[in-house]
């Protein structure tokens, strides 16, 4: 019966992931024989659990590998969560079928809207995005490796402030 479990949701072989009640598969594709697996609440990663669409900085595709930022909530600042981007993975994949559209659509689709703040050392993306499973959405604030810590988080907490 798991066949056909596999076959009416989408869910590949291999898959050891557990679906939310609400989740559903929109594309799936293989990396070193492990399925990566996009849904509608976020990205499966070989090995790993889900990473939410909100929770993705970047991720591109080049043809023969999906390259995947994820980040990692560091903080608050008033209602702004603070981000930082962890190091690139790579996902060689085999059978990419619609996974890399999938996958971009779903990471720019999360995104209402988004602004940049130079400050000195580095600059601030500030951006609103849809948590999926959530209703409204979330201020996200990823700083560019050399900014000060205490000054992107007063300017988040004014930001966050104002869009009250």
């Amino acid at each position: 019966m798991s066949w056909l479990r596999r076959r009416l949701t989408g869910i590949p072989e291999g898959f050891a992931g557990e679906l939310a009640e609400n989740e559903s598969v929109a594309a799936s594709g293989t990396s070193g024989g492990e399925p990566v697996v996009a849904t509608s609440l976020g990205l499966w990663l070989p090995g790993e659990e889900r990473l939410g669409w909100h929770l993705i900085s970047k991720a591109t595709w080049d043809g023969a590998a999906l390259t995947v930022i994820a980040a990692v909530e560091s903080g608050t600042a008033g209602s702004a969560v603070l981000l930082t981007d962890q190091p690139p993975r790579r996902y060689p994949l085999e059978q990419p079928g619609k996974l890399p559209q999938a996958v971009q659509r779903r990471v720019t689709g999360s995104i209402v809207d988004r602004h940049r703040h130079e400050l000195p050392g580095g600059g601030v993306w500030f951006v609103r995005r849809r948590v999926p499973g959530q209703d409204g959405t979330v201020l996200q604030v990823r700083a560019d490796a050399g900014a000060d810590p205490a000054a992107v988080a007063k300017l988040a907490e004014k930001v966050s402030e104002r869009l009250k």
